[in-house]
């Protein structure tokens, strides 16, 4: 495998956040319109995994996908599921999907411009309303396998994957089973399977066929997804933590037809928004927006989950790209999909909310796998800065003194709330915003 092969791994293999590696809310819709300038997305953290998930009823769709890097002989993938799962409910996924979804959901920047204090104020007309429209596989011989407790229920070929579908009696067998066939498994997973076996949980696994992965001409590894039907809504953390080497970020994206998702066993926190800051951010949005999320999970203690995104699919404001498209909202799981004739954006899906959540875990933090709630709450939401460029013309009227005596005191509250946001000094802050002009 070449060099760069392995490099493209990095963003494309199925999540270890919750599968071993067994190696302010604000006003109303017109108050976001401003010029998109810049997103903060998964990229900016490290040992971090993206999860879709689509919601309806009981039907679940999890999309996996992480920052693992190696050679695929070494991929494996071990997820509890609440159910048997045939073929039918298993497929891949193309990285690019989830890129999609990942931008347009991001954290972002935006830009205004200062108009003339002495120009007439010009009229503005309200915004229109937006019209919005089991059988099992058979192995070969017939019969189920049975080693140390373990059932070997399903055996199936997915893309460039070997999936296997478990049912064990005893965490100590399906360790010794797992052991043997392959998988490293780390010291603490037993304690941690025991507890997926005691709530008759099936077990999701999967390595990589190298030969077909050749055959196939894949040079990198796709997502895998998997859809059962199941009163749980949950998703499993604690096999991403026996393994880890310190907290990781997990991302979800969860798409319902109903409303906002929230956890129900941790608190959910909106976190701070619609905040001018100073306008040298726009040279390092990423940095800033890391460094605001490191400040928020520690006021915390890392004991929460911030949303980051919560919108109505069928339009944004603002927009930090194409609009996802019916066809990829159901790649995702969302199967309920149909383009929108009233939407304004041609292609996009009905009758699909998305929330963006984030949480930085670790064993000590999050105990317990997250319990996720569909709520009917369709209130906007997004994780959004703002920069105010100032008005550079001459004053020709006394409202464009009174304009410019105002703007210190505006600098001064665009660098506090940086200050609060980021944990950095006023000082510094200050000092960059001096080399800008806003002084």
């Amino acid at each position: 495998m070449t060099a760069n092969t392995r490099r493209r791994l990095k963003s494309t293999v199925a999540i270890a956040a919750i599968a071993a590696q067994l190696i302010w809310q604000v006003g109303p819709a017109a108050a976001f319109c401003g010029f998109y300038v810049a997103q903060a997305d998964a990229k900016l953290f490290n040992k971090s995994s993206k999860v879709v998930l689509a919601r309806d009823g009981n039907k679940t769709a999890i999309t996996m996908a992480s920052d693992y890097e190696g050679e695929p002989r070494e991929f494996a993938l071990v997820v509890p599921v609440p159910t048997f799962i045939e073929r039918k409910q298993i497929g891949v996924v193309e990285m690019k999907t989830i890129d999609h979804i990942d931008a347009y959901t991001a954290p972002r920047l935006v830009e205004y411009h200062d108009e003339d204090p002495c120009a007439p104020t010009p009229r503005v007309a309200s915004a229109p309303m937006m019209m919005r429209a089991p059988q099992r596989d058979a192995l070969a011989g017939g019969y189920a396998q049975i080693s140390h407790g373990v059932t070997v229920e399903a055996s199936y070929d997915v893309g460039e994957y070997d999936v296997q579908i478990l049912s064990a009696t005893q965490s100590n067998g399906l360790v010794t089973w797992l052991t043997e066939n392959g998988y490293r498994i780390p010291a603490g997973a037993t304690d941690v399977l025991a507890s997926y076996i005691k709530q008759d949980m099936h077990f999701f696994v999967a390595k990589v066929n190298l030969n077909r992965m050749q055959q196939i001409g894949r040079g990198y590894l796709r997502p895998l997804q998997v859809r059962y039907e199941s009163a749980k809504f949950m998703l499993p953390l604690r096999l991403g933590t026996v393994n880890a080497n310190g907290p990781q970020d997990l991302i979800i994206y969860a798409l319902g037809r109903n409303g906002r998702v929230e956890t129900a066993n941790y608190r959910t926190v909106k976190l701070p928004s619609a905040l001018t800051v100073p306008l040298y951010v726009k040279e390092d949005f990423g940095k800033v927006y890391k460094a605001a999320f490191d400040r928020a999970v520690a006021d915390e203690d890392m004991r929460v989950v911030f949303t980051e995104y919560a919108w109505d699919m069928n339009w944004c404001d603002p927009c930090v790209g194409t609009p996802m498209a019916a066809n990829e909202l159901v790649e995702l799981g969302a199967r309920w999909v149909a383009p929108d004739p009233y939407s304004r954006f041609p292609g996009a899906g009905s009758n699909v909310f998305v929330t963006r959540l984030h949480v930085r875990y670790d064993a000590a933090h999050f105990p317990e796998d997250l319990a996720l709630t569909e709520t009917h709450d369709r209130g906007n939401y997004q994780v959004r800065y703002v920069l105010n460029h100032p008005w550079q013309g001459y004053a020709t009227c006394w409202r464009a003194w009174e304009y410019r005596k105002g703007l210190h005191a505006r600098f001064d509250e665009e660098a506090k709330n940086l200050a609060a946001l980021t944990g950095w000094t006023l000082l510094d802050i200050k000092k960059r915003m001096a080399e800008t002009g806003e002084k």
